[in-house]
């Protein structure tokens, strides 16, 4: 289990840094990280540090769109855990 742990702090700090950079090219006008990208490093564990960096970087936290499938990404981890915890053992 420490080991879930661990990549779930590695990829949200893959996370924040993506939208960091992302944010930083859209204010430069830049090419940008794909939300494809984005959404595939939420699903791998990063979902916790994109919402910090949402909300540090007000990023991508005001897109519908974008913002309900993040939101699901959160719900299938979320259940996810529901039901490794629950599995009997």
């Amino acid at each position: 289990m420490p080991a879930v742990f661990l990549i779930y702090a590695v990829m949200s700090t893959i996370a924040f840094a993506v939208y960091w950079l992302d944010k930083q090219r859209a204010r430069r006008g830049e090419w940008r990280v794909s939300e494809m990208t984005l959404h595939a490093i939420e699903l791998l564990g990063g979902w916790p540090g994109a919402w910090i960096a949402q909300r540090v970087f007000h990023h991508k936290w005001r897109k519908a769109r974008y913002v309900i499938v993040f939101w699901s990404i959160g719900l299938i981890h979320a259940l996810g855990w529901i039901w490794f915890l629950q599995a009997p053992r």
